[in-house]
């Protein structure tokens, strides 16, 4: 199996490391070559401007539902032109009582060639299928309720 790594690096920029006074901010590097910033959630007193993990939570969920998607979809034989998707990450507390991400909503929108739609029971039942074959949903499956939406 793979290992699949990230290199993650945060520099203090304050004079004294206390409690509440520091920066959460710092870089996560993908392949070599790709920074993002990240930081804590607005809520939590993070820059709006930059990812926090809990968006990266569900980006990484949103991506693999999708490239599950496809691939179920090709090997159905349905000629997908286009997949997008809003994905929604919501902070709760757990059964523990703990802070905790306790669900992620997708909301795919897939567009199809001309002539081609499968109806709403097909399609509902392909997004289930990606959903159960999906890594990430898999690892996730016991602690966040995982709801898709299809577009309206």
């Amino acid at each position: 199996m793979s290992d699949l790594s990230i290199q993650l690096h945060w520099q203090r920029t304050e004079a004294q490391f206390l409690t509440g006074q520091y920066s959460n901010a710092h870089t996560v590097q993908y392949n070599s070559d790709l920074d993002v910033p990240v930081d804590a959630a607005p809520e939590w007193g993070g820059d709006p401007t930059n990812t926090n993990p809990e968006q990266a939570l569900a980006s990484a969920l949103s991506s693999c539902h999708m490239m599950t998607f496809l691939a179920l979809a090709a090997k159905a034989g349905w000629p997908v032109a286009s997949y997008s998707d809003h994905a929604a990450a919501h902070l709760g507390k757990n059964p523990k009582g703990q802070m905790s991400v306790v669900q992620i909503d997708l909301h795919p929108v897939v567009r199809f060639d001309t002539g081609f739609m499968p109806d709403d029971a097909e399609l509902a039942k392909m997004q289930d299928r990606a959903h159960r074959y999906c890594f990430v949903a898999n690892t996730l499956a016991e602690s966040v309720a995982i709801n898709i939406y299809p577009a309206a």
